[in-house]
Formats: structure tokens, sequence, C-alpha cells
């Protein structure tokens, strides 16, 4: 797999330097590179607590990105995946821990806890005072004697952090560290594995399948289940994390493990507020990505029981732009549509002829979906085809309230429902259309006339023509034989059709911003749909 990467061996001090360097001189780094990575506060100044945590880089923004005012005081980077060395770990100590002391934050994995856990004694022989905390959070191995340290960690960092950064002593910070520990609780999900570099991907998800439980550096997860969708994937989360939820309000942590996209976390947050835990969970860290597995396409939810003491220090304001703040989660607020825009709908009204007519070309849009959108993939962004399904069944789920028996008013009734349920260029164009084609037909203008005029408007309004590589190259031709039956309709429709494919200059939408080598050879979707509907319409009338 490609990535933008110079080499493995280089990978985590150039990117540690391109944090320190785009961190507008909020932090800066130890020298010794490259067998000491250390980033710490440019400001600090060792007259409070010092906060030091760390571990194998890969995670970020964890750990580096969580240095700053109110969080971290260093971050000891290792190797992607690898526990950074006692000597490191030690720099980190000794460069920021002065009289209050220090506390080592710490995730349940063996080379962690070693290598922290020496540097800690050797600091404590300098005579530093040194408090160490080990974050066991994942509750995904039930059976496994050293629970896993995951996303939890950022509780930890956030509300000890926030302590510190009031003047509190070690074994105050250390304590709240130790009751956050003992409450957090965390399970992650994902999609695919992660791309270490410089190693060969391991694809151990089956297609349709997910993983649950896996680990932050790739470690297989407690099972494999079938996927399917947001929803089930959230209900499988919470069902693991209940048994171990408390009474009591909660905060929860929705981490991005490196590959999921924004619009996904969101609909995952929208899930988490729907589940049987929407009753505890009163506050949200996230989504973002806090503490991720490379670009692993997978998500964890961490809860912890809050009292107002730890609100407060969770929503305390900090300097490190990655922690995301917290945020009530509340209801969707709603707001009424402004005048103009929730227009009076016409009285339903019957006609089996005009029902069946719709349906059918409903059911054409909504069975050429796959094909559509593998066509538009080769000369736009591959959503023809779910754009058009997508209006289709809203449609259909409209038919109860169309004025299906008086065919001025629906041709108006189905514009007004195109505009609000078909986005991008295509449900405007169509709006206008038959928004036109109700006008013709007020006017007098017989079915065929006011699907003609409807025609000319979109041409007008979109500025596309015969010729310009668009639908019109189907539609035109196939309102213009439509007086001859529905089959020399069809006919018509698909030469204007297949005729697009050997237009290699598009005039009009999004194909007009490609090469021509990308649409030699392929139909514009939007002419093959015509063409698809007519012939379906065609078979129907056969």
């Amino acid at each position: 797999m490609k990535q933008f990467i110079n080499s493995k061996e280089t990978l985590v001090t150039e990117a540690l330097d391109g944090v320190v360097r785009t961190s507008n001189s909020r932090l800066a780094r130890l020298d010794g590179y490259p067998h000491i990575r250390v980033v710490v506060r440019a400001d600090w100044d060792r007259s409070r607590v010092a906060l030091v945590s760390g571990g194998g880089s890969g995670h970020e923004p964890s750990h580096a990105g969580f240095v700053g005012q109110g969080m971290l005081t260093a971050a000891v980077c290792g190797d992607v995946f690898a526990s950074p060395s006692v000597d490191a770990v030690l720099a980190g100590i000794l460069a920021v821990t002065g009289k209050a002391g220090c506390l080592l934050i710490v995730k349940n994995y063996t080379g962690d806890r070693l290598n922290f856990g020496l540097a800690a004694e050797r600091a404590r022989a300098f005579g530093l005072k040194v408090a160490m905390v080990i974050v066991d959070d994942d509750v995904a191995l039930p059976d496994l004697p050293q629970a896993r340290g995951v996303a939890g960690t950022l509780f930890v960092h956030k509300i000890a952090g926030a302590l510190a950064e009031q003047g509190a002593d070690l074994d105050t910070v250390a304590a709240a560290a130790r009751r956050v520990i003992a409450g957090a609780i965390s399970i992650g999900m994902s999609l695919d594995t992660c791309t270490v570099p410089g190693s060969p991907k391991e694809d151990r998800i089956g297609v349709g399948m997910a993983e649950l439980g896996l680990g932050i550096h790739g470690e297989a997860g407690v099972e494999q289940v079938g996927f399917a969708g947001a929803r089930a994937a959230m209900a499988m989360v919470v069902d693991r994390l209940l048994p171990h939820v408390g009474p009591g309000e909660h905060v929860a942590l929705l981490n991005n493990l490196g590959g999921a996209t924004p619009l996904e976390m969101s609909v995952l947050a929208e899930e988490l507020a729907r589940s049987v835990l929407a009753d505890r969970v009163k506050w949200i860290v996230g989504p973002a990505e806090m503490m991720t597995s490379l670009d692993m396409q997978g998500f964890s939810v961490s809860l912890l029981p809050v009292t107002g003491d730890e609100v407060a220090a969770l929503a305390a304001p900090v300097a490190p732009p990655a922690w995301p703040g917290l945020s009530a989660l509340g209801a969707v607020a709603l707001r009424p549509l402004p005048d103009g825009l929730s227009p009076i709908q016409p009285l339903p009204s019957a006609n089996p002829a005009r029902r069946a007519l719709i349906e059918r070309c409903c059911a054409a849009m909504i069975a050429s979906e796959a094909a559509l959108n593998a066509l538009d993939a080769k000369s736009g962004d591959g959503d023809t085809g779910s754009t058009l399904a997508g209006a289709a069944r809203a449609l259909v789920a409209a038919l109860d309230r169309l004025p299906l028996a008086d065919g001025t008013q629906l041709y108006r009734a189905i514009g007004n429902e195109l505009s609000q349920t078909m986005g991008g260029s295509s449900g405007v164009l169509l709006a206008i259309f038959f928004a036109a084609a109700g006008d013709a037909s007020a006017s007098g203008k017989t079915w065929i006339g006011a699907l003609e005029a409807g025609l000319d408007r979109v041409c007008q309004v979109g500025g596309a023509h015969p010729g310009d590589r668009t639908m019109i190259d189907a539609l035109a031709p196939a309102l213009a034989t439509l007086s001859d039956g529905v089959a020399a309709a069809a006919a018509a429709a698909r030469a204007g059709a297949d005729a697009t494919a050997a237009m290699t200059r598009a005039k009009a939408g999004r194909a007009s911003y490609q090469a021509q080598d990308k649409l030699a050879g392929y139909a514009d979707p939007g002419a093959e749909a015509v063409a698809r509907l007519f012939e379906h319409l065609a078979q129907g009338a056969a």
C-alpha cells in the first residue's frame, strides 16, 4: 500500500518534528534523536506536578498531540507499536519533573509497564517523586488477567491534567487518576486491519464481517461478527459494555481508530445517542481521532461514570487542539422551515393507471442503481444510480399523498417531492422539468407537450443541449418520438444514450471536468438512466 512516508526508519522522527514545527511554539522536543524521542511543553516551569505518558507511535494524535497546558507535560514516543526505551522515558521524566513530582500514565502492555516502571525506579534514585498508574480499560477480553489500556487512557490524561494545572499535589493527582482508571471501560470494532509501514497488510477480516474487541496495535479481536450497518455495529459494542456499566451519569468518548470518515463517525454518534445507553450517557467527547491504530477503519467507545468535579475537569480548557472538548449529548434541536419552503400540499386523489406508471418508472431506477453507479464511476463520483434510486424510493413512499387524478397538480407535486428528496444538480433539473410541465399542462398542453415544455425549460436553465453529453441526449429524442409509442421512444432514447459513448468532450454536467480519455467508450450515466427507463416502460407495454 502506498503511503506518504519516506522510510519506516525515519517515519517517527520526521512526524514528531512536523508536530513540533506546526505547534505555534507550544511544543519542543528533547535532543537525542533518533533514540530519544520526547515531546515536551515549551512553557513548562516544573512548579506543578508533571504528567508523562507515551508508548508506541501509530496512535496519533496520541500521545504527542495531547502535550500542552491542561493535559500532558511530556510524551515519550517509541517506534510504531513499540514501547520507548527506558532511557527515553527517563529523559522525559528528568526533563519535566521538579519538586512537585511526576505522574507516569501507562497503558497496560508488557513493554510499556517494564520500560516506564524501570525508568520510574531510576528517577526515584535521582531523588525525584514519581508515581505511576496503569490504565486497563479494555473489556473486550474478560478472561484476560491483564486488561489492555486503550482509549480510556484519555480520560486519565484530561482529568489528571486539569488537577495538575490547578496546582494539586502528586498524591491528589495520582488518586484521581486511579479513580478514573477504576471506572473507565472501552471496546472497539473495525471493518479492516491497519497498515503497518513497511509490512504487508494482514487481511484477516472477511468480506461482510467486522472484528469486535480488537486492540490498538492490530491485535485480533475477541470474535468476528457479521456487519449489518452502523446501527447493528453500535448495538454490539454497547451490548459488550453494558455488563460493566454502573449506576449514575456517564461520559462517552467516541474514538475514530484512524480510517473511518467524519460522516461515518457522526452516524455512529447518532446511533450511540439512540442506544440503550442513552439515558446514562449525558456527555460525549468526540467523535474524533484521539487514539488511533494507524489507518484502521474502526471506532471505539469508552465510558466513564463521573462526579461533578470530574465533569468540570473534562470540560476545563486545554491548549492541545487534538482534544475535541466535552459536549452535552442532547436532543436534536428543530426549527420550523422558513415561509415558502412548506408549500400547501394538494389534496391526494386516486388514479390506478397513473400510480402504476409511476411505480414502474421508480422500479426501473431502483433496479438500475448498481449499474448506473458503476457507469458514473467512470466519469463522475459514482452516485448517479444511488441518487436516482433514492429519489425513486421517496416518490413511491409519497404516492398516497399525491394528486394522482389531476395531471397538472401531479406534475407539480412530483417536482416538489424531487426538490426535497433528490440531491445534486439532477434533483434541481428534474424538479424544474416537472414544475414546467405542470405549468404547460395548466395552459392546455397535452401530456407529451407538457413534457416537451419541461425539457425546454431544463435546457434554458441548465444550459445543456443535445450533443453536450448529458441526459438530454436521450430524453430529447425520446420525447420527440413518444407520439409514435413507447417502443419508438425507447429505441430513440437508447440510440441517443449509446451515442454519448463516442462523445469525448462533455459540455455540461460533471463529466465536463473529465479528460477526454476518461470518457471514451462510456455512455453518460444520465442518458443511460433515461434509456433504461423507457426500455422498462416499453417492456411493460409489450
